[in-house]
C-alpha cells in the first residue's frame, strides 16, 4: 500500500506545527510528506521579529521548525524554495526549480504578507487573476517592492533593516497603531531610537481598546519616549535622491511633514492567495475553507492559518460574490488549526494502510471530513513591551451609562487614573464578563483573563478586583496559579503542567518553552510563567 502523499506549502509557524504533528505517521510510512518552505531559512516565530529587531531575542531563540528531525523521519524540506503553480486536475504542484510533485493531499500554509497602503510614492501591486496571469514570476510568492528605506515587518530581511536603524539612533517612523507597530515602537524607544507612531484613529489598538483605554494607552507612549500623532490619514511618502530613491518625509493629509530614515509600515496584512487564485479555488479575503479545513471547490486542498477563511459553504453563501468572516490573523488559532488537520489526515494515512489495497488514490474524490474543527475560542490580545501592559478580549465598546434594550443585563464599571496610566474597564452581561480592557494593571488583567476564560461571574462589588494591583496585595490569596489556570493561551498550557516541566528539571522559561511549548507563542506570558518557576523554586527549598 502506497503512503498518502502530503505536500505543504509554507513553513511558518503554521506550517511548522503541522509538520510536527503529523511527524508520526510519517516515520511510520503511512503519510510521504514533502514541505515547500520558499524562506531559506529554518522555520521561526513571526510574531517575536520586532523583538528581533530590537536586539531583544536571538533567532536561536525564535527557531520553531525542525528539520532535522523532520528528514529523519522521512519527510522531504524544500529550504529556499518557492511553489508557483497548483495543478488540481494532475494533482501536481509546480516549483521554482521547475520540479513538479504529486499529492494525494495539499495543504496550503501560505500565511500573509504585510498590507502596502495607497499613498503616493509607493507602488500597490494588484493581484487579481488578470494580474496574476500576466506578472505570475513577479507576483507569485513574492512580496511587495519598497523603496529604500521604506519595509514592513514581517521577516528577518524586514527585521535586519529595522536593526541597522535602531542601532543607529535614527529617526524611525510607524505607520499604524496595531499591536505589532506599537510593540516595534517601544521596543525600538528602549534600545535608544527616535520613534513616531502615525495613525489616522482617534487611539491607538483601535479594534481592540474603547477610547479610555486607547486614551491611556496614547499617554503611556508618550512617556516611553513615543511621539504619537493621531487623527492623521497618511498621504504621500516623498522620496529623495534621483537614482536610488530613499525615503525622506512621510506626508499626511492635514498637511504634516514627518522626516526620518526609516518608514515602517504596519497597516495589517493580507493572506497569501496567490496560489489558489491561479488554481481556480475559491477566495474571498482568504482562501475559503469549509469548518474541515477542505477547499469548498476542491476537498483534496486544505488551507490553514492567516492564509485560511473558514466559511460553511450554505445554499445562500455558495452564490455570493462576498463572504462573511477574514482569517483570524493571531498564531494560536492557526496552531490549533494545523494540529488537527494532521490528526486528521494521519488518521486517514493510517486507515488506508489498513485496507492494505493497492490503488492510485489521486484518481479517487478524497473522503469528505465529517468532524468539524471545534469552535475557536475568543481572542485575548496582549501588547508585550517593556512597562507598558495592556490586554484587552471581548466587547469593550459599551459605555457605563448606556441604556441598550437588548441588553438588559449588560452592565460597565470602569476606573481610570490618568496620573498613573492605569485603566480598567469591565463588561458583564448579568453578572458574567464579556468584555475588558486593562491598562497598566496586570495582576488585575491576569484574573481578568482567568475569569473570561472560565465565563467566571465578576464580584458584585467589581472594585475588589483593583487590589490585585494595589501595595497591599498578597499574592498567596491569588487563584491565578490554581493548577488548572491557563498561562499560555496560545498553546493552552496551564500552571500545573509547567509545574511539572520544572519538577523535570526545567528552570528557566526557555526550558519550559522547549518543554511544553509555553511562551513560544505571542510570548505575552513569559512573565507569568516565570513566576509559576518562582513559586516552584520555593515550594523545592522548602519542602
Amino acid at each position: 500500500m502506497s503512503a498518502l502523499r502530503i505536500v505543504l506549502v509554507g513553513y511558518g509557524p503554521v506550517g511548522a506545527r503541522f509538520v510536527e504533528e503529523v511527524l508520526p505517521a510519517v516515520r511510520a510510512g503511512h503519510v510521504d510528506l514533502t514541505v515547500v518552505a520558499g524562506e531559506p531559512v529554518e522555520a521561526y516565530n513571526r510574531v517575536l521579529v520586532a523583538e528581533y529587531a530590537v536586539g531583544g531575542t536571538e533567532l536561536e531563540s525564535m527557531l520553531l521548525g525542525d528539520r532535522d528531525a523532520a528528514e529523519a523521519a522521512g519527510a522531504r524540506v524544500l529550504l529556499g524554495v518557492a511553489a508557483t503553480g497548483i495543478d488540481r486536475v494532475s494533482r501536481t504542484v509546480t516549483l521554482g526549480t521547475g520540479e513538479r510533485i504529486g499529492y494525494d493531499r495539499l495543504v496550503l500554509a501560505t500565511g500573509a504578507r504585510a498590507n502596502t497602503p495607497t499613498l503616493d510614492g509607493l507602488e500597490r501591486v494588484r493581484r487579481d487573476l488578470a494580474s496574476l496571469e500576466q506578472r505570475r514570476d513577479r507576483l507569485v510568492a513574492r512580496d511587495d517592492e519598497l523603496p529604500e528605506g521604506v519595509t514592513a515587518l514581517r521577516d528577518l530581511a524586514d527585521a535586519e533593516r529595522v536593526r541597522a536603524a535602531v542601532r543607529a539612533g535614527q529617526r524611525i517612523v510607524v505607520l499604524g497603531a496595531g499591536v505589532l507597530g506599537l510593540e516595534l515602537a517601544l521596543a525600538a524607544a528602549h534600545a535608544g531610537a527616535q520613534v513616531c507612531v502615525v495613525h489616522h484613529g482617534p487611539h491607538p489598538m483601535p479594534r481592540n481598546l474603547d477610547r479610555g483605554g486607547g486614551q491611556v494607552l496614547r499617554a503611556a507612549l508618550r512617556r516611553a519616549g513615543v511621539a504619537v500623532v493621531a487623527h492623521s490619514r497618511a498621504e504621500a511618502v516623498v522620496l529623495s535622491g534621483d537614482d536610488e530613491r530613499r525615503f525622506e518625509m512621510l506626508v499626511t493629509a492635514d498637511g504634516k511633514q514627518l522626516r526620518g530614515e526609516l518608514l515602517v509600515l504596519s497597516c495589517g496584512v493580507a493572506p497569501r492567495t496567490e496560489l489558489a487564485v491561479l488554481a481556480g479555488l475559491r477566495t474571498a479575503v482568504g482562501i475559503v475553507v469549509t469548518p474541515r479545513l477542505q477547499c469548498w471547490d476542491d476537498p483534496a486542498v486544505h488551507a490553514i492559518g492567516d492564509c485560511a477563511q473558514l466559511v460553511e459553504p450554505t445554499p445562500e453563501l455558495v452564490g455570493r460574490r462576498d463572504l462573511p468572516g477574514a482569517p483570524s490573523g493571531l498564531i494560536a488559532p492557526g496552531w490549533r488549526q494545523a494540529s488537527w488537520l494532521a490528526g486528521v489526515l494521519a488518521a486517514e494515512a493510517e486507515a488506508r494502510a489498513a485496507d492494505g489495497e493497492e490503488h492510485d488514490a489521486s484518481a479517487r474524490t478524497p473522503p469528505a471530513i465529517t468532524a468539524a474543527l471545534p469552535p475557536e475560542r475568543p481572542a485575548i490580545v496582549m501588547l508585550k513591551a517593556e512597562h507598558v501592559d495592556v490586554v484587552a478580549a471581548g466587547e469593550v465598546a459599551a459605555e457605563p451609562f448606556d441604556e441598550d434594550a437588548d441588553s438588559p443585563g449588560r452592565r460597565v464599571a470602569q476606573w481610570v487614573d490618568p496620573e498613573h496610566l492605569r485603566y480598567v474597564k469591565m463588561v458583564t452581561d448579568d453578572g458574567v464578563l464579556a468584555g475588558f480592557v486593562a491598562v497598566g494593571m496586570p495582576r488585575t488583567a491576569a484574573e481578568l483573563t482567568l475569569l473570561f476564560e472560565r465565563r467566571g461571574e465578576l464580584p458584585a462589588d467589581r472594585s475588589m478586583l483593583l487590589r490585585f494591583d494595589g501595595p497591599d496585595y498578597e499574592p498567596a490569596e491569588d487563584d491565578g496559579f490554581a493548577p488548572t489556570a491557563t498561562v499560555c493561551w496560545c498553546n493552552a498550557v496551564t500552571v500545573e503542567r509547567i509545574q511539572a516541566s520544572a519538577a523535570c528539571g526545567s528552570a528557566t522559561v526557555a526550558d519550559v518553552g522547549r518543554d511544553t511549548r509555553a511562551g513560544t507563542g505571542c510570548g505575552g506570558c513569559r512573565g507569568r510563567i516565570a513566576e509559576v518557576l518562582a513559586r516552584a523554586a520555593d515550594e523545592s527549598r522548602l519542602a
